[in-house]
């Protein structure tokens, strides 16, 4: 089944790549993480927009404020899962002997 799409429909813009800095950079993991962060904040901010857009002034419609904070929830849940890796791969250098 196929659903028509019209003109006053309104698109999310896709997520892009995040751009990792090569490992040869200084500061190559920290500024990987901040763009990460920025991206999670940046996903939240939206669909806090497209909700009070849809409340206050009747903009947009209920798939799309569902679309933006399903999209901001999955992205927080990326990062948290990403981060428990990393605490979990520090922990386990932290256990080896030298």
């Amino acid at each position: 089944m196929t659903y028509p799409v019209n003109s006053n429909t309104p698109t999310l813009p896709r997520l892009a790549a995040p751009s990792v800095p090569s490992s040869n950079e200084p500061g190559a993991f920290s500024g990987a993480l901040a763009g990460a962060i920025g991206e999670v904040e940046q996903s939240q901010q939206a669909a806090q927009t497209a909700v009070q857009a849809f409340l206050r002034d009747g903009q947009g419609d209920v798939h799309s404020v569902a679309l933006a904070t399903q999209r901001a929830e999955l992205t927080l849940e990326l990062f948290q899962q990403v981060r428990n890796k990393i605490v979990s791969a520090y922990q386990e250098i932290m256990k080896t002997q030298i």
